[in-house]
């Protein structure tokens, strides 16, 4: 029977690959059901033209805390993708989605200063920052 003979150094490197798939794979967290929250009406109205996302806001902002240390696919599985992506150094990156309608409604949805939700990745690409624009009052009838 043939011996099997591995070095040290091919050890050392399949003991470092191992540790590195255990770590990289279990960050972040898969996202519950947000109690109260229309998703298909969320991901319905892009750009928040149609002004569908303002009624979620409650829902996501009670939920604020469930987001942190999502994983950015489990975010765009719920939220759609983003209106707006901006890549930072480090491969850090912020996903933006506006609440309410704005320029961004424009042809060429120009950036606009309407009121977003933003959701800062770092670089093992889960959220660590959750942040909410106030949004502009609507007229009472």
């Amino acid at each position: 029977m043939p011996k099997l003979f591995l070095s040290a150094k091919s050890l050392c490197c399949a003991a470092v690959w191992a540790l590195g798939w255990v770590c990289l794979s279990g960050c972040g967290h898969a996202l519950p059901k947000v109690e109260g929250f229309d998703a298909a009406a969320w991901r319905a109205d892009p750009y928040a033209c149609r002004n569908l996302r303002r009624a979620a806001v409650p829902a996501l902002a009670r939920a604020k805390e469930q987001l942190y240390e999502a994983r950015a696919n489990d975010v765009t599985a719920l939220l759609g993708p983003p209106d707006e992506e901006e890549l930072r150094a480090n491969t850090e990156k912020v996903y933006y989605y506006y609440l309410e309608p704005g320029t961004q409604c424009e042809a060429r949805h120009p950036r606009s200063s309407a009121a977003c939700l933003s959701l800062r990745f770092g670089p093992l690409g889960t959220v660590t920052e959750v942040l909410t624009d106030p949004l502009k009052p609507t007229a009472q009838p």
